[in-house]
């Protein structure tokens, strides 16, 4: 019988090359795919992070919070203020109607007793104001913390920690300061 023809030297090592070179492929396929899920999953970290942040900071796509409706604020109405803006941009004068939000019942009636310097502490505030620190929605919010510290203040609560920028949560009875009009003429 005849012999098979033996193949040239150079096709028998080809052919053991290509084994090799699928290997290869098949590796770096597989590095490729698993580069792509590691980027995936670090840009999904990435935003569920951030969108952690702006619900921690109370952004606007934070959902709202639960309120414990078995124990419900107490809100302490004041009578309202009226007083001369500062007078740095001509007569100008405010007109105020707020409320006092506290934890319970008892501190509201507690309250009371220091509303005469609650309300002076107040007065002094509002009249030393600028109509156009109080035009924007920013400069009310900044005069309501500011309500807030001075009125603990007076009930002898530590002052509220100024936080890059913002207001932390007072410490003290009063809790919030709500203005139900606010008009300033």
């Amino acid at each position: 019988m005849a012999k098979a023809p033996t193949p040239p030297p150079a096709a028998a090592e080809t052919a053991a090359l290509v084994p090799k070179r699928g290997k290869k492929l098949l590796m770096l396929l597989i590095a490729a795919v698993l580069v792509v899920a590691l980027l995936a999953a670090a840009a999904v970290g990435l935003l569920l992070l951030k969108k952690g942040h702006a619900d921690a900071e109370g952004g606007e796509d934070a959902p709202a919070a639960a309120v414990d409706l078995s124990k419900p604020p107490t809100f302490v109405p004041m009578d309202p203020f009226v007083v001369n803006l500062a007078p740095a941009e001509g007569e100008r004068y405010l007109q105020v109607v707020m409320a006092l939000r506290v934890a319970d019942m008892k501190t509201g009636e507690n309250l009371k007793a220091f509303m005469p310097e609650i309300r002076h502490q107040i007065n002094l505030l509002l009249s030393s104001k600028l109509p156009s620190e109080l035009s924007t929605m920013e400069g009310r919010e900044a005069l309501a913390a500011e309500i807030v510290t001075r009125t603990n203040s007076v009930l002898g609560g530590a002052p509220a920690k100024q936080g890059n920028g913002k207001a932390t949560a007072p410490a003290g009875p009063i809790q919030a300061v709500l203005f139900n009009s606010f008009i300033i003429q």
